[in-house]
């Protein structure tokens, strides 16, 4: 049974629709994860290895101790890394990053500018 929902699910596959990537172009495999967890993660391939193959782009997710919910977020972190390569400073993230060095950066001046 999957941890995420069906509109989450549907929301994934248009953006993928959207970015052109398809399932035939992602290279998928089930990797026992690494860090805290003790002989459960020791046993356990829930660690979701992708491989995007027309940019190379790698994606390792080990975010929760369900495959699915991996399999979920590793999909969601590959669409986020195309959408920054293809519109570059104008992708979500890029804004978002940009936003908050705006922020310091009006903090840092109001404080006297000490860095």
């Amino acid at each position: 049974m999957s941890t995420i929902s069906v509109a989450k699910l549907n929301a994934l596959a248009r953006r993928m629709a959207a970015l052109e990537i398809t399932e035939d172009q992602i290279k998928e495999r089930f990797i026992k994860g690494s860090g805290k967890g003790g002989q459960k993660i020791n046993k356990t391939a829930s660690c979701v290895y992708l491989l995007h193959i027309p940019s190379s782009i790698e994606i390792k997710c080990q975010r929760s101790r369900s495959q699915s919910a991996n399999r979920f977020f590793a999909r969601r972190e590959l669409c986020d890394r195309i959408e920054l390569l293809l519109k570059g400073a104008e992708s979500p993230q890029q804004q978002a990053i940009d936003k908050i060095r705006k922020q310091k950066q009006r903090r840092r001046h109001r404080s006297g500018g000490q860095s």
